[in-house]
This record gives structure tokens, sequence and C-alpha cells, in this order.
């Protein structure tokens, strides 16, 4: 009896710590950082539909090694870094304890918080790297980390229907994020009357059409990886800035590359209102 009643009184301090203001205060940091990059990568995704981008990456990488061309540019990379850590952090906690919300407790709620805390683990120690000063951490590029993934799964056994299952579950995951940014379902994720209406109208704006973008961007990339399934050619599978590039090969040319730029920078205004208004 005394080892479960410890038990459970661990339980209720490490949910209390989950639940607490540093860990709100990370998470509200990780909004911030998330932000950044997506405006920067909107900004190269720009450059590149106007003029080619002067060989710029428009990806995290692209992102990373713009920050660390500024002033001061090797300290903001330790922030940013920090700041994922505790975006990390923060859906560590989400996976062990549930998330806010009627329905936060729910098994694939946790599961995908869980997700998110793996790959936010992974940003945070890419840029933390970079800025300790391992320059092929976090700023390598996507489009030859997804061919050289997409190669050596290849040759597995039965590796075309994996990276065809793959590949439907990255662009189902981006039809996903775009319906529901759409649909307007962060709503449910932000303190939307506690806002002015006008700032209200803004971030109602931002979140659909940047959302949208965003979930546009992941969905052609899934469809590039069933492309190279089907075709059995690595090359074919495209990271975030080939698949930017795609873009302006429509018959809209660049405008529609200016156009999911555009979206994307709004989807990193809208994390940083998230980064004031998220319930976390």
């Amino acid at each position: 009896m005394a080892i479960g009643s410890a038990k459970a009184r661990g339980r209720v301090h490490a949910q209390r710590a989950a639940n607490s203001t540093a860990v709100s205060a990370a998470a509200r940091a990780g909004f911030v950082a998330r932000g950044v990059i997506y405006v920067l990568i909107g900004v190269l995704s720009f450059r590149i539909a106007l003029s080619d981008g002067g060989g710029k990456q428009a990806d995290r990488g692209g992102a990373i090694a713009e920050i660390a061309e500024k002033p001061f540019g090797t300290v903001l990379l330790w922030l940013l870094g920090v700041a994922l850590a505790g975006m990390a952090l923060w859906r560590l906690s989400e996976a062990a304890f549930g998330q806010a919300g009627p329905d936060g407790k729910k098994a694939s709620k946790r599961a995908m918080a869980a997700g998110r805390f793996v790959f936010y683990g992974f940003v945070s120690y890419s840029v933390l790297s970079y800025a300790a000063g391992d320059k092929g951490s976090g700023s390598g590029s996507s489009d030859k980390d997804s061919q050289d993934v997409t190669a050596k799964a290849l040759d597995w056994p039965g590796g075309q229907w994996i990276v065809a299952a793959a590949g439907i579950a990255v662009a189902a995951a981006g039809v996903w994020i775009a319906v529901r940014a759409i649909r307007h379902k962060f709503h449910k994720h932000l303190k939307m009357f506690e806002m002015p209406e006008k700032t209200r109208k803004v971030i109602d704006f931002l979140g659909m059409f940047g959302g949208a973008a965003r979930g546009i961007v992941f969905a052609v990339a899934g469809v590039f990886a069933v492309v190279a399934a089907v075709q059995h050619k690595p090359g074919k599978a495209k990271g975030m800035d080939d698949t930017l590039r795609s873009f302006t090969e429509t018959p809209a040319g660049p405008w529609l590359l200016v156009l999911i730029a555009v979206g994307l920078a709004a989807f990193g205004v809208f994390s940083w209102a998230n980064a004031r208004w998220r319930k976390v």
C-alpha cells in the first residue's frame, strides 16, 4: 500500500510539473522558434520564386544557415535550439499526461504528441549541434536526405511498398493538415474569446491560409515519394526545397510558389500568435 501511495504521489507531482508555468513558458518559446523557421522558409521560397534564391535552400537547413549569417547568429541559434527543446519537452508532457481539452487524454492524441516530441527533439538537437560548430548538422539539404533515405528503403525487401506507404501517409497528413486549417479546427487550441475582434480575424486568416499552404507542401512531397516508389527512382523523391521549387513548374509559374511562400510565412506568424494565445 505504501509503495502504491508513493507511486500515486509521484504521478501527481509529475503531472503538476507538466502543468507548471515553466513548461508553459517552454511551449510558448517553442512556438516562437517554429514561427522563426517558417517565416524564413517563406522568405527563402519567395526569393526562389522571383530569382532562383541565389543558391539558398528553402527548408529548415536553409533557415538555419540564414540565421547563422546574421550578426550574433550563433547566439540566435543557441536560443532557437533551446526554445525548440522547450517545445519537445511540452510535447513529451502531453504524451505522458494528455493535452488540454476534454479529449486530450485520448490514446491517439498522446501518440501524436509523442511523435511530435521525437520530431522537435531531433530538430532541437540539429540546431544546437550546428550552433556548437557541427556545420554538417541541421543545414544539410532536405532533398539529398530524402533521396538517400528513399534509396536505402528501396533496397529493402518490399522496399517499394514501404516507400509508397510512407509517401501516402505523408500526403494524407498534408491533406489532413490543410483541411483542418480550412475548417478552422485550430480554434479549440486557442483562447479565441480573449482576443480583440480585429486580432481574432487576423489570426483566423493566418491559421487558415498558413495551415493550408503548409498542408499542401506536405501533400505534394508525399506524392513525389509515391512516384519514386512506383518508378523505383530515388531521385524522384523531394525534400521541402525541391518540393517548393516544383510549384514553379506548374502552369501558374512562379506565382503559385509566391502564394505558397506567403502562406508559409503566414503560418510562421500564426505560430507566434500561438505563443501568446495557445491553451497550454
